[in-house]
């Protein structure tokens, strides 16, 4: 009956509707039944999908080739007002760059959308995997090492001591087909994801030092010495804030 119940709110779930008190439980729901995970997963993934589907045209260069040549077939051949044409062609042109930039602008963001919308996945998989770290343990010293081989770089994990944040472990998790860590973190009864990533992983979307929300999570995200790094969890800002100082200040 309790999954019946939580079935008829995961659509609200993956458009980020719910109140925080109903997503709380659903997260705690999906952390104990792997049926509801699933199906949560499929529907953000769905989603996601759909999102990518509809970014899918973006005009090329060539449009602006056609709109120009065009310009230049109508173009009178009386001399009265000869500096009209050139002024309407100017316009145009500075409509076409402008449009060009909201383009490029546009694009971009549905980009970064997308990637945080794939992190966001991951995220979600990993609160509703039984086994969701490869290494289990509260060392840095330990997890660290643990990636060596798995992966085609380094990274630097923070002293925790004296913080309110838990080292749990760490797994190896694929973006683009290339393989990062994925580290996991507990402050009180959250658990937060922390991505790490080659440049070359996200493709051309750019890594803005941002933070933003995605599905009811909050997001930070930043680049150093070409890693991408990306901090996901229903923890506060403030949390994730000080957890990615804390990141940022190790590496």
């Amino acid at each position: 009956m309790a999954c019946q119940l939580w079935a008829e709110k995961l659509d609200a779930y993956a458009d980020g509707e719910l109140l925080p008190d109903e997503q709380r439980a659903l997260r705690e729901h999906l952390r104990g039944c792997a049926v509801c995970a699933a199906d949560s997963l499929d529907r953000l993934q769905t989603k996601r999908a759909i999102q990518v589907a509809g970014q899918r045209f973006v005009p090329d260069a060539a449009f602006r080739a056609r709109i120009q040549k065009s310009l230049a077939a109508s173009r009178p051949a009386r001399r009265t007002f000869s500096w009209f044409p050139a002024l309407a062609t100017a316009a145009v042109a500075a409509l076409l760059v402008i449009g060009a930039l909201l383009v490029t602008q546009n694009r971009d963001r549905a980009r970064e959308q997308n990637l945080i919308g794939e992190l966001t996945d991951l995220h979600v998989a990993t609160l509703a995997s039984s086994n969701p770290v490869d290494v289990v343990s509260t060392d840095r010293h330990t997890v660290k090492p643990w990636f060596a081989g798995k992966i085609p770089f380094t990274f630097n994990l923070p002293e925790l001591q004296g913080t309110p944040f838990v080292l749990v472990g760490g797994r190896v998790s694929y973006l683009n087909q290339s393989p990062g860590a994925e580290l996991i973190f507990r402050v009180r009864q959250h658990q937060i994801s922390v991505f790490i990533f080659q440049e070359r992983a996200v493709g051309q979307t750019k890594t803005k030092e941002t933070g933003q929300t995605a599905l009811s999570f909050n997001v930070r995200s930043w680049s150093r010495n070409g890693l991408c790094y990306f901090v996901i969890g229903d923890a506060s800002a403030e949390d994730l804030d000080k957890l990615s100082s804390s990141l940022k200040a190790s590496a």
